[in-house]
């Protein structure tokens, strides 16, 4: 098992790698085979411009809460734990956006056994815009 990051590394401030990827019907069409969701405004751009997007077809919110999870999972490594995940979509992630899973650490707790990094999360988009605020916390290894 790989350990990417020990809890005594870690600082307040410090931020984690960012992870992007560009999303389109190909990635689209990926996740919603393996989570059932093959939902019309999310494959079709006739069905998302009646769903109120100009632009068409528009991707899963919840692709992005797995973008967020990847990208913890590839900074921690296999020795830790992904505790909590949360976030709320803010904007509509359209065909060809690059979406980037950015976070920043805001607390350290070592308690009951336990050591416990809390961040800020969010997935910014290729204009910079805030699609996906939250939060996150990982339980990780000590020294």
């Amino acid at each position: 098992m790989t350990v990417n990051v020990y809890f005594e590394d870690v600082n307040v401030g410090d931020e984690i790698p960012s992870w992007s990827r560009k999303t389109d019907f190909m990635n689209w069409n990926r996740y919603a085979a393996v989570n059932d969701e093959f939902v019309p405004f999310h494959m079709d751009d006739e069905a998302g411009r009646a769903a109120k997007n100009e632009q068409g077809a528009f991707g899963m919110g919840n692709l992005r809460y797995a973008y967020i999870v990847n990208a913890l999972r590839d900074w921690i490594g296999d020795e830790a734990e992904i505790r909590e995940v949360g976030g709320q979509y803010r904007v509509i992630n359209q065909k060809n956006d690059v979406l980037t899973v950015v976070g920043k650490v805001v607390e350290k707790t070592a308690a009951g056994g336990e050591n416990l990094v809390k961040l800020e999360t969010n997935v910014v988009n290729q204009n910079g815009e805030s699609t996906c605020p939250g939060h996150a916390i990982v339980a990780l290894p000590g020294k």
